[in-house]
């Protein structure tokens, strides 16, 4: 939990390289068969088996299975799909520049630097908001589980495909969520609140939205609600309009200009 206020030994990794490496390799073969044809698809499966027949110095039986495991092999070949050495050294130089909250173009002084490194191995991070997806991204980076909602599908799209790009698909999910009636069923120890996200809500259903929050906060959780965004001239859903509901919680305001700023409010 987000109790200790010092930063804790990093947890073991969810998944060892070896394994991120086979999911890398899997993700990308499904990619390239769901974009050919039946035709396409049955075709590399008779070259798979030639080249069974003629590599085999006994008789083999060709299963299914079999065949199915050199298509993929072949698949390899032909997206030149590198090896785990070579994917290990790139994979190793991605993954600590995504540490980087620059990276994400993130303040440098952002409260989530601490955050990510005082999350134990058994905590999860709910983002709120497609605006607070650079967030997500940047814990995620730190191998923490981070769930993502918003109303639109077309910011959860973006957010997969982002994840999708940076190699984190495994670590980030994005969900539609109706915030005036569901949410998913988790206890997050970090959440992540982007003030338009909740600002666009009728004021019910805000409350409710931001009650369900709270309740499903673990406790001594976090919700660090961000700075709003102030682009194209138009005035923002402040994130102080929110911090009437944390009138039970413990409540810090983070370091930004005067004019824009966003709060910790940590659960009693």
């Amino acid at each position: 939990m987000l109790s200790s206020p010092r930063p804790r030994p990093r947890p073991l990794r969810q998944q060892s390289l070896r394994q991120e490496y086979e999911e890398f390799v899997l993700q990308r073969i499904e990619e390239y068969k769901e974009q050919l044809s039946r035709t396409e698809l049955l075709a590399i499966a008779d070259d798979a088996v030639r080249e069974l027949e003629v590599s085999a110095e006994e008789q083999l039986v060709l299963t299914e299975v079999l065949v199915l495991e050199h298509v993929d092999r072949l698949i390899m070949r032909r997206l030149r799909l590198p090896t785990f050495r070579r994917w290990r050294e790139r994979y190793l130089e991605l993954r600590k520049s995504q540490q980087d909250p620059e990276h994400w173009d993130l303040d440098p002084a952002t409260p989530l630097v601490e955050l990510a490194h005082r999350l134990d191995e058994s905590d999860m991070v709910l983002v709120v908001g497609g605006g607070a997806a650079p967030a997500g991204f940047y814990l995620a980076a730190h191998d923490w589980p981070a769930l993502l909602i918003d109303q639109e599908l077309r910011a959860v799209e973006e957010v997969e495909a982002r994840a999708a790009a940076e190699g984190l698909r495994s670590r980030i999910q994005a969900l539609v969520v109706s915030m005036a009636n569901w949410f998913p069923d988790v206890t997050p120890t970090l959440t992540v609140i982007e003030p338009k996200a909740v600002g666009a809500l009728d004021p019910q259903v805000r409350t409710r939205a931001m009650n369900s929050f709270k309740s499903q906060t673990a406790s001594r959780g976090v919700h660090f609600v961000l700075p709003a965004d102030r682009t194209d001239g138009v005035i923002p859903f402040a994130a102080e309009a929110l911090q009437e509901h944390y009138a039970d919680w413990w409540v810090q305001r983070t370091r930004s200009d005067h004019s824009n700023w966003g709060f910790l409010a940590i659960k009693p």
